[in-house]
């Protein structure tokens, strides 16, 4: 079976190619996937995987600031990657990651991700590696810390940067939804 890889940035898909993708997510959550969580995968760079039956894979990455150790770091953050049920372990999540570990490492100073129990094992394999740390999130009301959110956390290193302390917290931008 034949693949191709597309990446893009959200205003160069098409409203199918959106809505496709948003339904593929749907389905490979199991319906836990819901507005703010798309909302969240968009204004990025978004890579899909496509095979003889359509739409496969799909994940994207968006620029995100964390605060660390008095220094804001560009980050590049994963969201959003699924696999279509019948196209699992087929490597097709490998793919998608790896074009997005390409794109993180070249255009940003780390990358993150919030880890499901069922993606910890392919991030780790990958190398990426838990945040040891606190977490927490510049709200409008001020920094809170996110504990639910610690050891789900996982980190890549971008361009030139060198290892992070985990004795200081990172401290994500606010959004909407789940914060990580």
């Amino acid at each position: 079976m034949a693949i191709r890889l597309r990446t893009a940035p959200t205003a160069d898909l098409a409203p199918a190619e959106l809505r496709a993708a948003r339904a593929l997510l749907e389905n490979a959550f199991e319906g836990d996937f819901g507005a703010e969580d798309w909302d969240h995968a968009l204004g990025g760079l978004h890579v899909l995987v496509h095979d003889d039956r359509g739409l496969a894979a799909h994940g994207s990455v968006v620029q995100r600031r964390v605060l660390h150790g008095g220094r804001s770091l560009r980050v590049g953050y994963v969201e959003a990657v699924g696999v279509r049920a019948d196209a699992r372990r087929a490597g097709l999540g490998g793919a998608v990651m790896a074009e997005l570990e390409r794109l993180v490492e070249g255009g940003y100073r780390l990358g993150a991700l919030s880890a499901s129990e069922d993606g910890a094992a392919l991030y780790a394999a990958r190398g990426w590696r838990p945040w040891t740390g606190r977490v927490a999130v510049l709200a409008p009301d001020g920094v809170v810390r996110l504990p639910g959110e610690e050891g789900t956390t996982y980190l890549r290193a971008g361009a030139a940067l060198g290892p992070l302390d985990p004795a200081h917290d990172l401290v994500f931008d606010w959004r909407d939804g789940d914060v990580l």
